[in-house]
């Protein structure tokens, strides 16, 4: 799918504030509220927005701990792969998953109440699952920047 200037300019709006009313995006776009409606319901169907979500202070919800982990698998078996990508998908304090090139496999940023939140997650996500050779943590000690916002010139 084609993005002119003013769909790029559109997603870099939505990207700080999904909120921004029709009118105030028309304005900035200098399109009519009725373009811009449409431009959306193109960009929603054409899964170019792929979700619309709600940004929650981890500390307000009781998740004040991240931690960043990086997880490598036996390699002996090319199931293993799929079989953690699905456990890790199903596992609610896991906020991100990548696949990875290097010495690990995946990197996963978590989010737990404490360390013994933590701990219980390592060990009914690692230590029960004979595929994971080694794992490694970080723990976060401030959040600099959080993001999922893309550079769209």
């Amino acid at each position: 799918m084609e993005l002119d200037k003013q769909d790029l300019k559109l997603l870099s709006m939505l990207q700080v504030d999904v909120k921004t009313s029709i009118e105030l995006l028309s304005e900035k776009i200098g399109l009519s509220t009725a373009s811009v409606q449409r431009r959306l319901k193109r960009l929603r169907k054409e899964n170019v927005i792929t979700s619309e979500v709600a940004n929650i202070s981890p500390e307000a919800v009781g998740q004040a701990m991240t931690f960043i982990i990086s997880v490598q698998l036996n390699r002996d078996n090319m199931d293993c792969f799929n079989t953690f990508k699905r456990k890790v998908k199903k596992t609610a304090q896991v906020q991100q998953c990548y696949y990875i090139t290097g010495e690990a496999d995946f990197i996963l940023i978590v989010t737990a109440k404490d360390m013994i939140d933590f701990e219980a997650f390592t060990q009914s996500i690692f230590f029960t699952d004979n595929n994971v050779k080694h794992f490694k943590t970080s723990v976060v000690m401030g959040r600099t920047k959080v993001s999922l916002a893309l550079p769209l010139g």
